[in-house]
């Protein structure tokens, strides 16, 4: 199947052809058509594979073919970082079209974003609380919207933003078109879903309680206070290429960078108590390998969406088994490869345990050679790094293996994989 087959806009063809896409990935091709013939869409999707793209296409698409004063389409997020991020693959996919778009996040100024909407701008990409801050100041309306998404609905959800959604829809004309992504489509999200969606087809390429079988994964016993050195040991000794580090809180967050900092290891920092301004910074040395090193807290884990990130480290572990599958998901895009990491105090064996059961994965354990362990951790498997190799990679055959209960493939086939990217390229 090519993006041609699917009747878009000619612009839109030549926009995936131009950034070297031609066959959609496995959401795309199911959400595009169901989309563009105007049915309501419920979505459940991998992390990675390409769902941003899903629902923009038709957008565009609908953008292009009937033009009409804006603003036209309302996009929600959670997040500044995938407010940005989605209207990244507006831009792309836009390019030869003549569309503008205004993104609407706390941390700027108001003005401008005022500005933006009042010059002509028909696509909105806006974090719900902001929003609200601009319509109760009546500084624009969504009396024309008749395309809405409520992107990472789960998400929104679990920051508090369901009563803003509520508030926001009564802006919006009922006669619209809706599309809903969710990782996860549990009852909260249905229940969304009953009262956002008309009659909506549903979509759901995979389980998304899985991880992507591009991911090696593996777990490594260490009390909490030895944790930062355990991180060294592995920058020190193993090809970590661009590396995402997940701590549980803001403090946690700024103190590993900061101990990296004096080690000699440039990192950047992501979280809520940083200003936009600084997050943009972060991001930016990051995607463009400025940095080797990014440290954020779980509010970035859905809203980074940066290519060839070699390493996740779970310097805490989540309390949720989803936010691990987020949190990883930041590596082996599109059906790319990556290895994640969990450091695990024995406090937090608890979490690993629920990730194990949510996820259906066994995590191999494993101890580093000669580090120095103030209090070795019982039962941590059999050391790792043999035969030269880097000590977190799964290995047929080795000690470090997935169990072979798991219904999850944690050993890697890099040359089974398409290459990363927010589509799947076609050979």
């Amino acid at each position: 199947m090519s993006f041609e087959s699917l009747s878009l806009h000619p612009a839109l063809v030549k926009a995936t052809a131009a950034l070297g896409y031609t066959e959609p990935t496995p959401i795309q091709a199911k959400a595009i058509p169901l989309a563009l013939s105007g049915r309501d869409v419920l979505g459940a999707a991998q992390t990675g594979g390409g769902k941003t793209a899903a629902f923009v296409l038709p957008i565009l698409h609908g953008l292009l073919n009937k033009p009409a004063p804006g603003p036209r389409v309302l996009i929600l997020v959670p997040t500044r970082e995938l407010a940005v991020q989605v209207d990244r693959v507006i831009k792309e996919c836009s390019r030869f079209s003549p569309v503008k778009t205004a993104v609407i996040i706390g941390g700027v100024g108001h003005s401008g974003q005022t500005h933006a909407v009042r010059q002509g701008a028909q696509i909105l990409v806006a974090t719900p609380g902001r929003l609200m801050d601009h319509l109760e100041q009546k500084n624009f309306q969504l009396h024309r919207i008749d395309q809405l998404v409520l992107d990472e609905a789960d998400r929104m959800l679990d920051m508090g933003f369901l009563p803003d959604i509520k508030d926001i829809l009564k802006h919006v004309p009922p006669e619209r078109q809706t599309q809903l992504y969710s990782a996860t489509l549990h009852k909260d999200v249905e229940r969304i879903a009953a009262f956002a969606l008309r009659d909506p087809a549903r979509v759901e390429v995979e389980k998304p309680a899985t991880v992507a079988e591009g991911i090696s994964q593996i777990a490594y016993p260490v009390i909490q206070s030895q944790k930062i050195p355990l991180l060294l040991t592995l920058l020190n000794s193993t090809e970590m290429r661009s590396v995402l580090v997940f701590t549980r809180t803001k403090h946690g967050a700024d103190k590993v960078a900061q101990r990296l900092a004096e080690s000699g290891y440039r990192a950047g920092v992501l979280h809520s108590n940083r200003s936009q301004n600084q997050r943009q910074a972060a991001m930016d040395d990051f995607r463009h390998a400025r940095t080797r090193l990014l440290v954020a807290t779980d509010i970035a884990a859905r809203g980074i969406d940066v290519k060839g990130i070699s390493h996740v480290v779970n310097f805490d572990v989540p309390r949720h088994a989803e936010d691990y599958v987020h949190r990883v998901g930041r590596t082996a895009r599109a059906y790319g490869v990556g290895d994640a990491i969990l450091l695990v105090d024995p406090s937090e064996e608890s979490f690993v345990r629920g990730i194990e059961r949510y996820a259906r994965i066994v995590f191999p354990r494993a101890m580093i050679p000669n580090f120095q362990y103030n209090n070795p951790p019982k039962g941590g498997g059999a050391p790792a790094g043999r035969s030269g190799r880097p000590p977190f990679q799964s290995h047929k055959g080795s000690s470090h293996s997935p169990h072979k209960g798991s219904s999850h493939p944690n050993a890697r086939h890099p040359g089974n994989r398409p290459p990363r990217g927010p589509f799947r390229r076609h050979k």
